[in-house]
Formats: structure tokens, C-alpha cells, sequence
């Protein structure tokens, strides 16, 4: 042990090397490969190689190429759609863990002081640039497991940093750069969160609930909406619904994402087809509908059908995808001068208005449309509008493999605890997929199968201490903790 760890502290090119690895480690962690531990192993050693190491060239380079083998391979969907756009990803993201490197390295107390940058260095991806992209992140790796349970207490930035503490705190004990009873101070603390987390639920079951049809109308993937006609979705989806009968005693379908593309939905073929199976089934229709406003310019929205015709409720997309549903201001010409694909997006979505809510039923579900279920905050804004069921419609379609899908229903996991709701996922081509409060993903549909998922819905109420928390104490401690670090490592250097 002693020998190796002699070789890794005398060659700069087996730590750089040595970090490549641990990022690979991270990235097979998460779906599909999902071998959770590994997420664990791969932060202690990338830790351990920073502690081998003063120089911050040396420590950005580590933390640089530590992050780019991690979302490489967790962010792989991007290459099918824009090539270019994942290479950059890529590369500005790793630079955020390069420079938290470097940070921490600086501050002293590196045990604590690693994980809390590291963990900064997530939030800024979680939200910059244009809203972030809070993709291939350390919680979803933990998904499956009880550790998840800090999301309840903390939503994805506490969980994000309890893995990052917990990869310190076997960093520490095995090279012994903390005292026995610095460990245990560590694991401790990391224990009182899990207990807290797991064992303090406000969240409780009404006695209520709703008998729910998810439609998943299949079809191939990998298909640009531009490449598309808009009627093969609705035709996929209405054969799947058509084989529901009215003795499955339904209180409302749900079809996923923009399935049905109009210009005007009220006037539209489509609304008569929705409204004659809401009457069939006497059920209210959940239907994902895209409609023109304007001159080169669209809406995405979740909309409720009542049997009768009325269309009772509706939810517009509040958090859009960047260079998918929009192109930020100032961008398209720029982009388009340098030869950038802009046709692929030759429309930008109107943002929506909160709260992020629908009416089914009489009872408030709480509802993020496709993209926005990586945003905790979006969940938790129908949450604290009283949703008693989380709902995620999306289309999955576009993309390649299964890498974006799995990771969107290891996020909705997530969501799930976040929130303490049921949580339903209904997917143009897959996955759909009914969700426990506990984070437990049950009854997943299949990439490219047709098939409605019946699901009797318990409804909750009360919110989860994350839900009245929400991020921003969380930032603040993190922050304030880093700040600790650094003062009580300065006063001891004064002290020598």
C-alpha cells in the first residue's frame, strides 16, 4: 500500500491518468448502467489523488479531467442530437470541478473542504448557463438505494453533497489524513442526516384515490420533430387507448408531451377524437397538446378534457429546453451566421406562467412537462400549490438510446422523495412508469411498446421538510461551511 501510494505521489502522469479512471468510475455509476457503488469509489479515489498534489495546475487538471470522463459518459444523449454542443457541455462543466480543486485545495481541511466545493461546483451546473443542466448527477446513481432518502430532508444539492462527504470520508480513513476522531465526527454527522431524512415525513395519505390510464403510444426513437408528421403520434397513441373500456371504471387518461401538434387545438380534428373517448370511457382526458401563437412561435402544454368537451384546466411549460424548444436571445442570427443547424429549431416555445398545477378530478396534481422534472424546484412549485400526485409527461422521442430515459426516471425517483408523491411518467415511446413516494419505480413500459399502464393513485398531503426548505439554505450552508474551513485553517497556520 505504502509503495503504491509512493509511485502515485512521485508521478504527475499516474494521478492524471489514475483521474481519468475515477470519472469513468462516476459515469458508469449512473443509469443505465446504474452500478451505484461505484459513484462512492470513484469521488474517494479522485479525493485521494488531489491530496497527493499542492500544485494548482496540477489540481485543475485532475479536477477537469476527473469531471470529463464523468459526463462524457453520462451526457452521451447530447452527441446524437448536437455533437458540437456536447463537446462544449462538456468541457465548461469539467472546468467548474477543475476549479474546485483548486479551492478546496486552497482552504485547507480537505476532507470537508473537497466535497463542500465540489458540491458548489454541482450547484452552479444545476442552474448556469441558461438554467443549467442538472444531468448526470451523483443522486441519480444513488437512486435505487436508501441513501436517496437525503433528498427528503434536502433535495438533490444536500444528496449531492452526503455522497461527496461519504467518498471523503473513506478518502480520510484510508490515507489517514484525518484523526480517528475526525472520522468519526464525519460519520456522525452523515449518519444523523440519513436518520433524519429517512425517519421525519409530514407527508401522509388523504384515504383518497384516482384510477389513472397512462397511454404510451411506442414508435421509434431518435425522430426530430421537423422529421416528423405530426398526425403518427396521435394515431399510436388513440389504437393504445382505444383498447381501455368503460369497466376499468377510469377517473382520467393520461397521454404524454405534445403527442398531438396543432395549430389551434379547440378547433382541431384532434380535440373531437379526444372528446369522443373521454365520453367512451367517461373519464377526463390529461393530454399533451403543442399549439402556434404567433409567427414563429409555439406552446407546450398539459391540458385537462372533461367528457362533456370543456377543457378544464391547463399547465403551460414554464422551463423550456435551451437550443431545443428555444434559442436565448440574441443567439439565433449569431448561430446561424457560423452555421449552426438552426432549422432544427425553427420555432421558440412561449414560456408559461406558474403555478404548475392541474385540476383532475377536483383534486390539484402537481405537473412538470418533459425537461423540467431535472428542476427540483419545478415539482416543488406544484407541491406547494397543493398537488396531491406529481405527474411528468414527456416525449423522449428525439433521442438515442436509452441513457437520457433512464436517467429522466432515476431523476423522477428522486422527485418522488423530494416530494412525498406518487409520481406518474407517461412517455411518448417510453419509459412510462408509476412511482412510489419511497422512490421505488414500478411497472415501467418498455422503449417502443404500446400499452396503457391502470394505476389506482393514492393521494397525499402535508409536504416534506425539502419542500418547505427549498435550495437556497442549502447554498448558504455550503457556502458558509466553506468559509469556517478557511478561517480555521488560517488561524492554525498562525498558530505554528
Amino acid at each position: 500500500m505504502k509503495l503504491s501510494r509512493d509511485y502515485f505521489k512521485r508521478s504527475a502522469r499516474a494521478r492524471l491518468l489514475t483521474a481519468v479512471l475515477s470519472g469513468a468510475l462516476v459515469g458508469f455509476s449512473l443509469p443505465p448502467w446504474g452500478w451505484w457503488p461505484l459513484a462512492i469509489i470513484g469521488v474517494a479515489i479522485f479525493f485521494a489523488l488531489c491530496n497527493l498534489t499542492e500544485k494548482n495546475r496540477e489540481q485543475f487538471a485532475l479536477g477537469a479531467l476527473f469531471a470529463i470522463t464523468w459526463l462524457s459518459l453520462g451526457m452521451m444523449w447530447m452527441w446524437w442530437l448536437t455533437a458540437p454542443g456536447y463537446i462544449i457541455v462538456v468541457l465548461l462543466f469539467s472546468t467548474l470541478h477543475g476549479s474546485a480543486a483548486i479551492v478546496a485545495n486552497k482552504i485547507g481541511s480537505t476532507s470537508i473542504s473537497r466535497p463542500i466545493a465540489h458540491c458548489l461546483a454541482e450547484v452552479i451546473r444545476f442552474s448556469l448557463p441558461f438554467g443549467g443542466v442538472p444531468l448526470a448527477t451523483l443522486p441519480i446513481a444513488i437512486s435505487p438505494t436508501r441513501l436517496a432518502n437525503t433528498a427528503t430532508l434536502g433535495g438533490p444539492i444536500l444528496t449531492t453533497w452526503f455522497v461527496l462527504q461519504l467518498a471523503a470520508l473513506f478518502t480520510a480513513y484510508f490515507s489517514r489524513r484525518e484523526t480517528r476522531s475526525g472520522v468519526l465526527k464525519i460519520a456522525v454527522v452523515l449518519l444523523v442526516v440519513h436518520l433524519v431524512a429517512t425517519n421525519v415525513s409530514p407527508v401522509k395519505n388523504t384515504g383518497e384515490s384516482l384510477r389513472i390510464a397512462i397511454v404510451q403510444g411506442g414508435g421509434p426513437q431518435g425522430v426530430l420533430a421537423i422529421n416528423a408528421t405530426a398526425r403518427d403520434a396521435v394515431d399510436r397513441h388513440l389504437i393504445v387507448t382505444q383498447t381501455l373500456q368503460l369497466q376499468d371504471n377510469l377517473d382520467a387518461v393520461l397521454w404524454p408531451e405534445n403527442v398531438i401538434d396543432v395549430v389551434d387545438f379547440k378547433q382541431s380534428r384532434e380535440y373531437s377524437e379526444i372528446v369522443d373517448e373521454a365520453k367512451r370511457l367517461n373519464a377526463e382526458f390529461v393530454v399533451g397538446i403543442t399549439e402556434d401563437a404567433g409567427s414563429k412561435r409555439f406552446t407546450n402544454a398539459q391540458v385537462v378534457v372533461q367528457p362533456n368537451g370543456e377543457i378544464s384546466s391547463r399547465y403551460d411549460k414554464v422551463r423550456r429546453v435551451p437550443f431545443g424548444e428555444y434559442v436565448p436571445r440574441g443567439l439565433r442570427s449569431l448561430l446561424s451566421a457560423i452555421g449552426a443547424p438552426m432549422n432544427r429549431i425553427p420555432s421558440d416555445a412561449v414560456q408559461g406562467q406558474e403555478p404548475a398545477v392541474l385540476k383532475i378530478s377536483d383534486r390539484d396534481f402537481a405537473v412538470v412537462i418533459s425537461w423540467e422534472a431535472f428542476f427540483s424546484g419545478r415539482a416543488n412549485s406544484g407541491i406547494e400549490a397543493g398537488g396531491s400526485v406529481l405527474l411528468n409527461p414527456t416525449n423522449g422521442s428525439s433521442y438515442t438510446g436509452s441513457v437520457l430515459q433512464t436517467q429522466q426516471l432515476a431523476t423522477n425517483s428522486m422527485r418522488a422523495r423530494e416530494t412525498g408523491r406518487w409520481t406518474l411518467q407517461a412517455a411518448t415511446t417510453g419509459f412510462s412508469a408509476v412511482i412510489t413516494p419511497e422512490g421505488k419505480i414500478t411497472n415501467r413500459l418498455g422503449i417502443g411498446e404500446a400499452q396503457t399502464l391502470i394505476v389506482d393513485v393514492p393521494l397525499r398531503t402535508g409536504r416534506t421538510i425539502y419542500s418547505h426548505l427549498g435550495d437556497a439554505i442549502f447554498i448558504i450552508l455550503l457556502i458558509v461551511s466553506l468559509a469556517i474551513c478557511r478561517f480555521r485553517s488560517r488561524v492554525k497556520r498562525e498558530l505554528q
